[in-house]
């Protein structure tokens, strides 16, 4: 029998027959159709409603004993692209049946395909002005596709919609049939067609396998509340982190969401933590660039940020390096002040970067090759990998250290200079917004290989040295500094002074000078000086100054805690973390590290070594077998990319060799992993995400949400994380969330209210995941007055 249910009725009359009889129901969508299939003992049903240009026959081509009736796919003849529904020819095709031959062979995973019409540097991308941020019905919940442009469809992709709705049955998280089975659903609109298994419960079992894999690795899914010494969370760690929020529920709130564009001074370039300036003016001072620091708003904002005018899809990887649209960042103050310096230059439409700068005249690649010529020990790519860039400038030295295969977290103050880490991230290179001020940076202790500082402006020499002690906190025992400033390579009085201090200043921190050169081409020089590996010089000086930090003192300890001008003894223990340099790139990131304990319980509740790398084995299946190919991502055009909640770095490490980069967060409430990724050398930060993540908006490609929704929901409310989300997220980029059905479908409804894509759902017992994406749609009302947060 075949049951055609592409109306509301016949849908309705589909799901009454599952909920009421001994029917089980699996539900597979791709692209913009869904196959129900419906099992008893005898027979296989499959019911194809035709919500789109058609199936193709591969998917139906699963293979089975049972005779199955099939319907011929419809296409859609337009290629309009915008909402296709059928139309009245479309849904009078003919159909046709064949039996379906029992077959052996494997499926064949789809391979992505680059999109012809995906070439950033086409200007047919530009947004208009009603697509940005005038179009309407942003009140209430709408059908994601409806702001898509091009091939890509509108068609509203399913999703888990809450159980208390009966005529949303068929879309709920988990369906339960009479006799207790549960359902696995699989709801996905990608652009590649796929090869899929012989029958449904192959197709249902490797999809399970892939999504969720069986055996040892659903452990993972786990997490063991155990917490010792060395696994403590940043919060139990920072002596004075912000009370956490008050715990609410967002229950209730799937239903309907009303967004509107935020109302502040900094417009399209908001950043609520760093913009608040109603806390800014309350401050005592701002002697130590406490104005550049983090004031988030005691309620996180619900907004939008609207778009800059004429914002269209951003250049590629490496492109972007080169040049960017202007009108994505539409800043040309830094080119007037800089462009002597080859920093930055306005051409046309396109902001280019000649890769130059005061320290680079020649090139950036240049400098870091005469860095390499002058220590050759320093082995870019090699013995170092991840460095810290202070004062980075537009990031043109992290950018060009990719070419070193060297990961290099850069930052600076927002707007010391105009935009300055938005055209970074804009071209694709890492940075974030930080200042050294009164407060540790948001990394553990002992984790970067070098340190590098070009004429950063910042005075490490005054206040006992306290913000160059601050990176000796930062750098790995053995690591570098590499000074690049005037006092180093010119003799002007200032210039004399400031090098007679700092000097002073290293000794007495019992940093070595390994060496100091002139570059006669770029007619600058450097200072590289070495942090010790032992506390022998520490015990030998003759005067306490810096002084040692109290043993009692956490130097892992990084969210919100001052700094203070002292240094902490140095691991004595073979086995600590720091003793002993890690192996070189690239076999430190598969490399357990060695002072990770058998005795130690990991988060997933295993001994820690054994933890690390199940979790990397993990991630290497799941972005093999599901993102790589069937998540509908164009990898092609993904460069920024984000782990919202990163635990060993295995998804970070699953991606090396894609052209990305990835920015791993560990939050503030979760075990303090961050050392074990930085040791693989990888790089991440610390961050509580019941506040704004210190970055410009639309700035990342892809974020990616292991199990933090569920867990922020015990702190905060979901609904300013998601316009968090919102706003880091890039415009056609994605968000892949895998968390528990009832937040998937919470999120999933967020998400189809701002007018997002649904690429992919997927649900097995109560665990969920969903893939969206993000369009170009704005609502079309304002708050109504103006925030004081900006």
């Amino acid at each position: 029998m075949f049951i055609r249910s592409g109306s509301q009725p016949e849908r309705e009359r589909v799901n009454h027959t599952v909920r009421h009889g001994i029917w089980e129901k699996f539900t597979y969508r791709h692209k913009e159709d869904i196959v129900v299939i419906l099992f008893d003992d005898d027979s296989c049903h499959i019911c194809c409603p035709l919500f789109g240009r058609g199936m193709d026959d591969d998917i139906l081509n699963h293979g089975s004993s049972r005779d199955v009736m099939s319907e011929d796919s419809v296409s859609d003849d337009n290629g309009s692209g915008e909402n296709n529904m059928p139309n009245k020819s479309d849904s009078e095709s003919d159909k046709t049946s064949e039996k379906l031959e029992e077959k052996t062979e494997e499926e064949n995973p789809t391979k992505g395909s680059d999109d012809t019409n995906n070439d950033s540097d086409d200007s047919r991308n530009t947004q208009n002005d009603g697509d940005a941020n005038g179009n309407k019905g942003g009140e209430t919940i709408e059908e994601a596709g409806d702001a898509k442009e091009g091939n890509d469809t509108g068609d509203e992709a399913g999703g888990q919609e809450q159980k208390s709705k009966p005529e949303q049955d068929e879309k709920s998280d988990v369906d339960k049939t009479d006799n207790g089975k549960t359902e696995s659903i699989i709801e996905e609109k990608v652009d590649q067609s796929s090869d899929e298994d012989k029958d449904g419960n192959q197709l249902r079992d490797k999809s399970n396998n892939e999504i969720f894999p069986s055996g040892a690795q659903t452990e993972l899914l786990n997490e063991t509340s155990t917490q010792n010494g060395a696994w403590s969370t940043q919060a139990v760690e920072s002596k004075n982190e912000k009370e956490v929020q008050a715990s609410s529920s967002s229950k209730g709130q799937t239903i309907e969401y009303s967004w509107k564009l935020c109302n502040v001074k900094a417009g399209a370039d908001y950043i609520p933590c760093l913009d608040n300036e109603a806390a800014i003016k309350k401050l005592p001072s701002t002697k130590h660039y406490e104005h550049r620091e983090r004031h988030c708003p005691d309620n996180a904002p619900t907004c939008l940020v609207p778009l800059p005018d004429g914002y269209k899809r951003p250049i590629k990887w490496p492109k972007s390096r080169e040049k960017i649209w202007y009108n994505n960042v539409p800043h040309a103050k830094l080119a007037v002040v800089k462009g002597h310096q080859n920093w930055v230059k306005v051409s046309g439409e396109y902001l280019t970067f000649p890769g130059g700068g005061t320290q680079f005249k020649h090139g950036a690649l240049h400098y870091i090759d005469f860095i390499q010529e002058s220590l050759p020990n320093i082995a870019w790519g090699k013995r170092s990998r991840v460095i810290l860039d202070v004062g980075c400038g537009v990031a043109s030295f992290g950018g060009y250290l990719f070419d070193r295969d060297v990961l290099a977290m850069s930052f600076a103050p927002k707007d010391e200079h105009e935009a300055q880490v938005q055209f970074a991230l804009e071209r694709g290179i890492p940075a974030i917004s930080a200042v050294m001020g009164t407060k540790r940076l948001p990394f553990p202790s002992k984790v970067f290989d070098v340190v590098h500082c070009a004429r950063c402006r910042v005075p490490w020499h005054i206040e006992g040295g306290m913000l160059l002690l601050e990176l000796n906190r930062l750098l790995r025992p053995g690591g570098y500094f590499v000074w690049s400033a005037t006092p180093v390579y010119q003799d002007l009085p200032e210039d004399a002074e400031i090098w007679k201090a700092m000097s002073a200043l290293t000794k007495s921190m019992c940093w070595e000078m390994v060496t100091r050169k002139n570059d006669t081409l770029n007619q600058v020089g450097l200072a590289v000086y070495r942090k010790p590996s032992d506390n022998k010089c520490y015990e030998k000086r003759a005067k306490d100054n810096p002084p040692l930090c109290q043993e009692s003192d956490n130097p892992d300890a990084a969210w919100n805690v001052p700094l203070q001008a002292c240094m902490h003894k140095l691991p004595v223990d073979p086995t600590g973390r720091g003793t002993v340099w890690p192996e070189q790139w690239p076999q430190r990131l598969e490399k357990t590290p060695y002072w990770l304990s058998g005795s130690q319980t990991g988060v997933y509740g295993k001994p820690a070594p054994e933890d690390f790398q199940a979790d990397y084995e993990h991630w290497k299946q799941i972005v093999s077998k599901s993102y790589v190919n069937r998540m509908g991502i164009n990898w092609s055009t993904a460069r920024n990319v984000m782990d919202m909640r990163s635990v060993y770095g295995g998804f970070a490490a699953a991606l090396r060799d894609m052209k990305v980069w990835v920015m791993n967060i560990v939050s503030i409430d979760s075990p303090d992993t961050l050392p074990i990724i930085y040791e693989r050398g990888l790089f991440g930060m610390y961050h509580d995400w019941c506040e704004s993540f210190s970055t410009y908006p639309r700035t990342y490609d892809l974020l990616h949400a292991d199990h933090l929704f569920s867990k922020l929901k015990k702190r905060c409310q979901l609904l300013p994380v998601i316009a968090e989300v919102d706003r880091v997220l890039r415009p056609e980029g994605k968000l892949i969330v895998r968390d528990n059905a009832d937040v998937i479908s919470e999120i999933e409804n967020m998400a189809k209210s701002l007018h997002w894509e649904i690429t992919l759902t997927y649900s097995n017992d109560n665990e969920g995941l969903l893939c969206v994406q993000k369009t170009m749609w704005r609502p079309q009302d304002a708050e109504t007055s103006m925030s004081s947060l900006s």
